[in-house]
């Protein structure tokens, strides 16, 4: 599509942002401390590990003592990043987010790699898609999934500053300009697109597939759908969802995570207990065995695509 081409422009993983972003905090902050669980090569960390070899430390594949770590550095008055594979970092080390990092306040970074089904072919075991659900019932934790470069680099930048803890996941593919509005704080949405008919909120790497269908259904059905990367899942922005439900009457939501706890119902508890009269959907990934397969693969599956968003809209406008 044309006006794909035009809006985004070739990217790179967010994770290469990322490394490049501590890079750049690193050269000026000798406080900047990186902890891994045997996640330097998949967190894109070697570059950062020859520069720096001093402000990283390996703590081998446990990721309850990588956790622990941080919060001792942190305490300590260093600025932490504990970077983990999401799918055990926030399973495996739950307990020690909830009581050493959250209960504790100590301000580390959890950086949650490889996150959602970005594993794909591993199976479920490697599937991350209870993050947000557990951890935003842990009081004191941001919780933010970035949805391309532009965003990757302000959240770390925002984070290295943030007073309290926060939780970041990436995926793994390079991931395009999505626009141009250069507004980020986090607690914020992001608008990426304006509309008339219906907003997509979504999340992550599932805001590029739905800003591909808003603009195929433009194309093909002259219909105007709004786009909003709600980067941050914790503080949520209530702000917006209020104009959001006062602009449109269908909202539909899209998440690489469980229907079950994550950004959808985040949002349709906020509008059912405010009484907003929205027609609203989740989507996400159902409750069952998890198909295996390459990211791409698993999202045609259940339908987070630009085809699979795109009907599930006409369902809901008509």
């Amino acid at each position: 599509m044309k006006e794909i081409e035009n809006i985004t422009k070739e990217g790179v993983a967010n994770l290469e942002v990322f490394s490049a972003s501590l890079q750049k905090l690193a050269e000026k902050d000798k406080n900047i401390i990186v902890v891994t669980s045997d996640s330097r090569g998949s967190g894109k960390l070697m570059p950062f590990a020859e520069d720096y070899p001093d402000q990283i430390v390996e703590v081998g594949i446990a990721e309850q003592s990588l956790v622990g770590v941080a919060a001792g550095l942190s305490s300590a008055g260093k600025k932490v990043f504990a970077v983990s594979p999401a799918c055990f970092l926030t399973a495996r080390s739950l307990e020690q987010i909830k009581n050493d990092v959250a209960y504790s306040d100590n301000p580390v970074n959890l950086i949650g790699i490889s996150a959602g089904v970005s594993y794909g072919a591993l199976g479920s075991t490697h599937h991350s898609l209870h993050d947000f659900a557990v951890l935003r019932a842990i009081n004191n934790l941001t919780i933010v999934a970035p949805a391309d470069n532009y965003e990757t680099e302000m959240a770390i930048k925002l984070a290295s500053e943030m007073p309290s803890p926060v939780y970041i996941r990436f995926g793994k593919k390079a991931m395009p300009t999505l626009s141009e509005n250069k507004d980020f704080e986090f607690g914020k949405g992001r608008s990426v697109r304006k509309g008339k008919d219906a907003v997509i909120i979504a999340t992550g790497e599932t805001v590029f597939p739905a800003l591909q269908a808003a603009i195929a259904l433009e194309e093909k059905n002259d219909l105007q759908i709004g786009v909003v990367s709600m980067h941050t899942i914790k503080p949520l922005d209530l702000e917006m969802l209020d104009r959001l439900s006062e602009k449109y009457s269908v909202i539909l939501t899209v998440e690489e995570h469980s229907v079950y706890g994550g950004l959808g119902e985040a949002c349709a508890s906020y509008f059912l207990q405010n009484k907003k009269p929205v027609k609203f959907r989740i989507m996400g990934i159902p409750d069952e065995y998890t198909v295996t397969g390459s990211q791409l693969e698993i999202f045609e599956h259940y339908g987070i695509s630009e085809e699979g968003i795109s009907e599930k809209v006409l369902e809901l406008i008509s």
